[in-house]
C-alpha cells in the first residue's frame, strides 16, 4: 500500500506543510519536529511524488549537470560538489556527458528542456551560450566555467588559473630551469586556450621561451604522444608543463619509456590535482583547482540567479595552487641527445 504525505503528516502529528518543508528543506524546523517526521516517512516507507510536486508548485525539483566525459578523473570531484549542495536543499540532479559530440550535445539540451529542469551547470568547455540558446529561450538559468562575462540568466564561474601558474613557473625558476616546452591541451578548448596563453605569457617573462608548444587531448596517449615530438627536436626542455594531469602521466610515461628520467633529466608540472597525481611515479607536481568547491560554487550560482527578478548573473572566482611533489627537481645543467 502506498502512503500519501497526509498520512505521514497524520500520524506525525503535524501538517502537510511541515512535512514538505522537512522533505524538501526549504524552511527550518525545529530537529525534534524533524526527526518525529523523518520517523514516520522510515516507518511507512513513503518516497516523495516529485510529479505531484511539479503540478502543485509549477516547478520541478531538478538542477542539471553537464560534463564533457564520465571516465575523466577531473569531472567526480565537482559532481560530489554540485550533487551534495543540490541534496542537502532537497533537489535533485539529472547528469550528462557530451563525450564532445555536438550531435549528443544537441540531445542533451533537449532533455534538459523536456525535464524541465530549474537551472543547468555547464561544467565543460565544449558547450557555450550559443549551443545552449535553447535553454535561456525557455527560462533555464545557467552556470558556465571560463566562458566570459555573464549575461541574463547567465553566471560564469573564472577559474584563476594564473595565480597557480605563476607559483609554477618561480617554482622551476627556482630550480634552475632555463628551457622549457608547453603541452596545452584541445586547441579549441576555452580553458585550454586560456592556460596555454598563461603558461607561454608567463614563461616568456622570465625568459624562458616555450618551445615547442603542442596542442592535444587531454588523454594519457596524447600526452606521450606529444612528448615523443619534445625528444625528437636537437634541443629538449629541462622541464615539461602540460595542461592537465592526464597529460602529464602520458608525458611522464613516454619520457620513461625512452630512458628519461623524471625529474633527473626532465621535470613535469600538471594541472587540475586528479585523486591519481599523488599516486604516480614520481608523484606529480600539479596546480591544485579545488574542483569539490568548483561543484558546490556552481549549484550556488543557479541558486542566486534564479532568485533574483531580473535574473542578471553574476562573476564567480576560484582560486588555484601549486601543489609540489617529486616530479620537479634541480635542472639538469647539460641535456644531450645521448641520454636516450
Amino acid at each position: 500500500m502506498s502512503h500519501t504525505m497526509r498520512d505521514v503528516a497524520e500520524r506525525a502529528g503535524v501538517s502537510p506543510a511541515t512535512v514538505s518543508r522537512v522533505l524538501n528543506k526549504t524552511q527550518y524546523i525545529s530537529p525534534d519536529t524533524e526527526q518525529r517526521v523523518l520517523k514516520v516517512v522510515r516507518e511507512l516507507n513513503y518516497y516523495k511524488n516529485v510529479h505531484a510536486r511539479r503540478l502543485s508548485t509549477g516547478q520541478s525539483n531538478l538542477f542539471g549537470l553537464v560534463i564533457s566525459e564520465i571516465a575523466n578523473p577531473y569531472f567526480p570531484e565537482i559532481i560530489r560538489g554540485f550533487q551534495g549542495a543540490a541534496w542537502d536543499r532537497g533537489f535533485d540532479v539529472l547528469l550528462f556527458n557530451t563525450e564532445y559530440s555536438p550531435a549528443r550535445t544537441e540531445s542533451v539540451i533537449r532533455k534538459l528542456i523536456e525535464s524541465d529542469v530549474r537551472g543547468v551547470a555547464i561544467m565543460t568547455s565544449s558547450v557555450d551560450t550559443k549551443t545552449t540558446a535553447e535553454l535561456t529561450a525557455a527560462g533555464v538559468g545557467m552556470v558556465f566555467c571560463n566562458l566570459g562575462p555573464p549575461g541574463r540568466l547567465i553566471s560564469n564561474i573564472s577559474i584563476d588559473y594564473q595565480r597557480g601558474i605563476s607559483q609554477a613557473i618561480e617554482h622551476v625558476v627556482a630550480l634552475g630551469h632555463r628551457r622549457a616546452a608547453v603541452i596545452a591541451g584541445p586547441g579549441d578548448n576555452r580553458t585550454a586556450i586560456t592556460i596555454r596563453h598563461a603558461l607561454i605569457a608567463g614563461l616568456k617573462r622570465h625568459k624562458l621561451n616555450p618551445l615547442p608548444v603542442i596542442d592535444c587531448n587531454y588523454r594519457v596517449d596524447s600526452g606521450a604522444s606529444a612528448v615523443r615530438t619534445i625528444l625528437s627536436r636537437s634541443e629538449r626542455p629541462t622541464v615539461i608543463f602540460c595542461g592537465s594531469d592526464l597529460i602529464a602521466m602520458g608525458a611522464m610515461n613516454a619520457l620513461e619509456e625512452e630512458g628519461v628520467q623524471v625529474p633527473g633529466d626532465v621535470s613535469v608540472i600538471g594541472i587540475d590535482d586528479i585523486s591519481f597525481a599523488f599516486l604516480a611515479r614520481p608523484p606529480l607536481t600539479t596546480i591544485s583547482v579545488p574542483r569539490e568547491h568548483l561543484g558546490a560554487i556552481a549549484f550556488e550560482a543557479l541558486q542566486k540567479l534564479l532568485k533574483l527578478k531580473r535574473q542578471k548573473g553574476a562573476e564567480y572566482y576560484l582560486g588555484t595552487e601549486l601543489v609540489i611533489r617529486k616530479s620537479t627537481a634541480p635542472a639538469k645543467r647539460q641535456l644531450s641527445r645521448t641520454m636516450t
